[in-house]
């Protein structure tokens, strides 16, 4: 690891990564999310060598769900090993101030949530941690929204150009995400993803809306999933997995072609995977591989296995970098002035720029 770069979410890390690529001084390997974010930043400029042959040549490539392969491909090759498989779709919550607070069951609809949301405000706790400081975390918020308004089908269908983003779901999502902040921390802006987790942690907010590297964080600071913590799927996406996935590729004209990629042949093992993701919070992307015996993962990976995936917009698969950007603008406009209209907009003009539908 020859550079190490700190900012929540890897905002930073991008970056400079993007930086040193277009500059021809590419790293042996790096990170990046599957989907738009590998593709459009990094493929096709054309700075990354294929490896479907490297994958089938280690007997790895039947061992990745065909989903996932094409998330990470581009016009039939593929391009970066997927490591993790992140869902971020998941409320977590605080389990003794859910208890003491006399809720009973975890909620299964909106209004049973926002019912819950009152219960703990009324009970002068926060009742949803956010820290947005980096803006993607209520972006994230938002595009899990939209996933419970469209359904998985039609928001998928946004991203391949299917369906028009013009579309009164988008609306309500919006309307929704106007609503949640009635129940959000005041400093929200000023934190950023791990310390609204802590709120939970410290007793202070009882759930937070976050991708479950969030579960691993709580692991760290010593809390049990199950017995600490608990949680749900955002009501009105139980039968979706948004999904999030780092993997690794290769640059052309790597420094140490040959070393890297023993590095990502490791990485493609049930070893390195069953190692690596119990720590991070997230499952294997091998399909064989072994997930723990962490409640939470157990679960998790059989959903990976059968519900329905549908790409995340602020982890740069569902949609472009520019539409990314965009995105995340429209929604911290929409925290900062409750303007459901303006935001609307701002959405289909970032659509627009990229060529996806809006009328």
């Amino acid at each position: 690891i020859n550079a190490t770069v700190a900012g929540g979410a890897g905002t930073n890390a991008k970056a400079v990564l993007k930086t040193r690529m277009l500059g021809g001084n590419p790293p042996d390997t790096f990170q990046v999310h599957a989907g738009w974010e590998l593709t459009d930043t990094y493929v096709i400029p054309g700075l990354m060598e294929p490896l479907t042959d490297y994958l089938k040549a280690w007997g790895v490539y039947d061992k990745f769900p065909e989903g996932l392969i094409d998330i990470v491909s581009y016009q039939g090759e593929v391009y970066s090993i997927p490591l993790t498989v992140h869902r971020s779709n998941v409320v977590f919550y605080n389990k003794k101030l859910f208890n003491e607070i006399g809720l009973t069951k975890e909620p299964e609809t909106w209004n049973e949530f926002i019912n819950a949301l009152e219960k703990v405000k009324a009970a002068g706790y926060t009742p949803l941690a956010l820290g947005d400081k980096n803006k993607w975390p209520a972006g994230q918020l938002v595009e899990n929204l939209m996933v419970a308004e469209f359904g998985a089908k039609n928001y998928n269908a946004l991203f391949n150009g299917e369906l028009s983003f013009n579309d009164e779901r988008l609306d309500s999502s919006l309307e929704k995400m106007v609503q949640l902040m009635d129940y959000v921390n005041v400093d929200h802006a000023a934190l950023a993803w791990q310390d609204a987790a802590r709120l939970l942690y410290e007793d202070k907010a009882v759930f937070n809306l976050m991708g479950d590297w969030a579960e691993g964080y709580f692991k760290t600071l010593g809390w049990t999933p199950g017995e600490d913590f608990g949680w749900f799927e955002l009501p009105g996406t139980q039968a979706v997995f948004v999904l999030v996935s780092d993997t690794f590729g290769l640059p052309k004209n790597a420094p140490h072609r040959e070393n890297a990629l023993i590095f990502l042949e490791y990485l493609a093992s049930t070893r390195a995977q069953s190692v690596f993701n119990p720590i991070k919070g997230s499952i294997p992307a091998r399909i064989d591989a072994d997930p723990g015996n962490d409640p939470y993962l157990i679960e998790t990976a059989e959903d990976f296995r059968t519900l329905i995936i549908s790409p995340s917009i602020v982890h740069g698969s569902a949609a472009p970098e520019a539409f990314v950007t965009s995105f995340n603008d429209a929604v911290n406009n929409l925290v900062t002035t409750k303007n459901v209209n303006q935001a609307k907009q701002m959405i289909l003009w970032a659509a627009e720029d990229v060529n996806l539908l809006t009328d």
